[in-house]
């Protein structure tokens, strides 16, 4: 056990939650120049441990498994839990039980720093025609976003009481390459993405920090300079799709979807839960 992150640029062993998912595929890859091992762990069936990976199937909603899971490593990657909107007691379980036991097993273990898979749907009920920074208030546009909100207000408890310190990263869309027009603006590279996690997890003095996970677009709804300590520049932009925008879908101006930064989040739910 580690009670401190390391700055030279390599972790000895670094745990990624939601490996299985798409994002956790894609850091599975490209997080390995930045740790001795790499623990991967999610619900869902992953590939096979491979050198100097330690595979772990774990429920987030087992306070004492995420214990377990927990236990020798010197930093977290937490991208685990349900990334779209669903009813509320499944995300109650996942994302907000299981954020919290994150970071109970952080503070029993004594893990300095936290990466958080925030979402750009803690914001999503500003209007696309507001520019938004770190401090704007949150206006969560379902019970995804919600469990968002709360894991930033969470990890914010364990840093001013513990000092666990953590980087919330407010992704917007990462994908290959941009798929609709909203997307222009919330885009957010593969390359980019793993920039921001490093720059995250060794950048000295995070506190806790608010950053928009977003590539450097030609136009974007987000303003990261109270993030600028982090060092991260991104590289990659939606620039050459914003210059040739036939080849996307446009929106319908009355759809609140492109009247809302959430875009389709914002239209979906309540989930009916009782017959």
């Amino acid at each position: 056990m580690t009670t401190e992150v390391k700055h030279q640029g390599r972790l000895g062993r670094l745990l990624l939650t939601g490996a299985a998912g798409a994002l956790g595929q894609v850091l599975r890859e490209r997080l390995k120049p930045y740790a001795a091992v790499m623990r991967l762990s999610d619900i869902a069936a992953m590939a096979p441990a491979r050198e100097a990976e330690e595979v772990v199937r774990c429920d987030l909603a087992d306070k004492a498994a995420v214990d377990r899971l927990v236990q020798d490593c010197d930093a977290i990657v937490h991208l685990g839990g349900i990334s779209v909107e669903r009813p509320f007691e499944e995300i109650l379980e996942a994302n907000i039980a299981g954020v919290f036991h994150v970071y109970e097993g952080a503070r029993r273990h004594g893990v300095r720093r936290v990466v958080f898979a925030s979402s750009n749907h803690v914001v999503g009920f500003h209007r696309q025609d507001v520019r938004l920074d770190a401090d704007a208030p949150r206006r969560p546009d379902g019970y995804y976003g919600l469990s968002k909100s709360f894991g930033e207000d969470l990890s914010r408890l364990y840093y001013d009481r513990y000092g666990i310190e953590t980087a919330c990263l407010r992704i917007g869309s990462s994908y290959p390459e941009p798929k609709d027009r909203r997307m222009l603006a919330t885009w957010l590279s593969y390359g980019d993405l793993t920039e921001l996690v490093r720059c995250s997890l060794f950048a000295p003095g995070l506190g806790h920090t608010v950053v928009y996970g977003v590539s450097a677009n030609p136009q974007t709804w987000w303003d990261n300079a109270k993030a600028a300590h982090l060092g991260y520049q991104p590289r990659d932009s939606s620039q050459a799709l914003q210059a040739a925008p036939t080849t996307l879908a446009a929106p319908d101006p009355g759809d609140p979807a492109a009247q809302y930064q959430g875009g389709e989040f914002v239209k979906n739910g309540p989930y009916e839960t009782l017959d």
